[in-house]
């Protein structure tokens, strides 16, 4: 599809006023239409499409310490009534979350007494995402979560001889999965930087940086194409899961919103290692941006963004996710900062209206799945489990690109 043009007018939607209040507005009735997410065993409860818990489904850690980090956000941005709201996620993280025999947090626990008490990179990463939000929100017990999750993520999980993150691990840590993922290690790198943003401690802003930079060279050898699953020597799994292509979390093929969202990340590495702006890091997040653009929007002749592609560029799954549209506008509207070249501001107009006319009801909150005809649909995602990427959308381009969100915040930077 042409590229769209911003108009005449040179200041982006992102320095304007009205855009600002709008986009203030979304992320205030997102907060609303998450606020009945506590679940009365602990932790966060997956939410269905009026955002009440729906208590047929497990806690799962990773939905607990996403709407903790969502809450921590809204305290930080002077919302009322968040904090509390983050402080029981938090507490679900310390209490029914956590493994208090072998350390570590588990996948998820209940309905019942039903546990999924396996290890798994992915949701370690977002304990430590979310604790560092908490911690900068001043919650009770905050930074405490945050040293016990970034030693255990980097006790079992990290692979020094290979830059990155193995992906699962039994309970009780005794023995690891074959599969190495590049999912877990893309969540890593956010919170890595958030992390160091927390503690000062820069060792983790530079493992963030090499596992980028990993993944960039891994993704210009396939053209662009990140190869999201590896066998334990790191070695490319190109045909895991064709059987069963609409995973969700390691589906088969070229997943369209990661290449959109490690462009996003490796414009945020770059400026918070202070690299060239003109340097590999960008040029791999351009080179990312326009790969998953052309392969993914609008391909099959109607608005919105094929789930994957097979490694040609051809689509296999058509269903449309909102989380992939989401991170298309965060990825737009941080290479238009770090460019400024108004291509991406004519693609952050473009899908901010297409969100706006399909996506976000009344209440603020995103429909999280559309099939190939734009129809509304849960074969993947049923519900609307969680807030992390649609409201990030309305956050992050109301902040600089370093530091990371909940020191910005903090700061006092938040637009």
């Amino acid at each position: 599809m042409k590229t769209p043009e911003p108009g005449t007018e040179s200041l982006p939607w992102r320095l304007r006023s009205d855009h600002l209040q709008w986009l203030r507005e979304q992320s205030a009735l997102q907060l609303r239409f998450g606020r009945a997410f506590a679940h009365p065993t602990g932790g966060a409860a997956y939410l269905d499409d009026q955002g009440e818990p729906d208590l047929s489904q497990p806690v799962h850690t990773w939905v607990t310490a996403r709407m903790l980090h969502v809450y921590s956000l809204g305290a930080l941005a002077g919302i009322p009534g968040c904090a509390p709201l983050a402080q029981r996620a938090l507490d679900g993280l310390i209490g029914s979350q956590a493994d208090a025999e072998h350390g570590g947090w588990v996948n998820s626990r209940g309905p019942g007494e039903a546990i999924d008490d396996s290890k798994t990179a992915y949701t370690h990463a977002f304990v430590v995402f979310a604790s560092a939000s908490a911690t900068e929100a001043g919650l009770s017990g905050a930074k405490a979560l945050l040293d016990d999750a970034l030693a255990t993520l980097d006790e079992h999980f990290w692979e020094p001889d290979h830059g990155m993150h193995r992906d699962s691990a039994a309970a009780d840590w005794s023995t690891f999965g074959d599969y190495r993922g590049v999912n877990a290690n893309m969540h890593s790198v956010e919170a890595l930087l958030s992390a160091a943003d927390v503690t000062g401690d820069t060792r983790w802003r530079n493992r963030a940086r090499e596992i980028t930079t990993n993944v960039l060279g891994w993704a210009r050898e396939g053209d662009w194409r990140i190869p999201e699953h590896f066998d334990p020597s790191w070695t490319p799994l190109p045909e895991h899961h064709r059987d069963q292509p609409d995973h969700p979390f390691e589906p088969f093929g070229a997943t369209v919103g990661h290449g959109l969202e490690w462009a996003r990340l490796a414009v945020q590495v770059a400026a918070a290692t202070d690299a060239d702006p003109a340097g590999d890091l960008v040029e791999g997040a351009i080179e990312l941006f326009e790969r998953a653009r052309i392969d993914g929007w609008g391909v099959d002749g109607k608005e919105g963004f094929v789930y994957t592609t097979d490694w040609s560029g051809q689509p296999v799954v058509r269903r449309r996710m909102h989380w992939v549209l989401c991170e298309a506008i965060a990825a737009a509207a941080a290479l238009g900062q770090v460019t400024e070249q108004a291509q991406y501001e004519g693609w952050y107009r473009t899908w901010w209206d297409h969100a706006s006319d399909l996506y976000i009801a009344d209440n603020g909150s995103w429909q999280h799945e559309f099939d190939e005809e734009n129809v509304p649909s849960s074969a993947v995602w049923p519900g609307r489990p969680d807030l992390y990427h649609s409201f990030h959308t309305t956050v992050l381009p109301r902040l600089p690109l370093t530091p990371m969100a909940a020191t910005a915040m903090a700061q006092g930077m938040l637009r």
